[in-house]
């Protein structure tokens, strides 16, 4: 988790218990403003929409709809790529 508390974003791949647990651990850490917020996107958005329903917690008031700002669920490189960077992210030149 410390690694990804120095990021400059965060990227997140379907995954079992361990990717859920960090997953929930930075947003978490966002939502309570304990951790800067960084640009996050979570890759497969079958998998992503069919294991996890962010929009029922919104519904049933256990996080605010605010909250599903924290992220954003994509499906292609390019496509995460430009969410990045409309989230902050700047590419580093030499």
């Amino acid at each position: 988790m410390h690694l990804a508390m120095r990021a400059n974003a965060l990227a997140v791949f379907p995954g079992g218990y361990g990717t859920l647990d960090e997953l929930f651990e930075i947003l978490t850490l966002q939502q309570t403003r304990k951790a800067p917020r960084a640009p996050t996107v979570l890759f497969g958005r079958d998998y992503w929409r069919r294991v996890v329903d962010f929009r029922a917690l919104a519904e049933e008031a256990m996080i605010d709809d605010a909250d599903l700002a924290l992220f954003d669920i994509v499906d292609e490189p390019e496509e995460a790529w430009e969410t990045l960077v409309r989230h902050g992210l700047q590419a580093h030149t030499l």
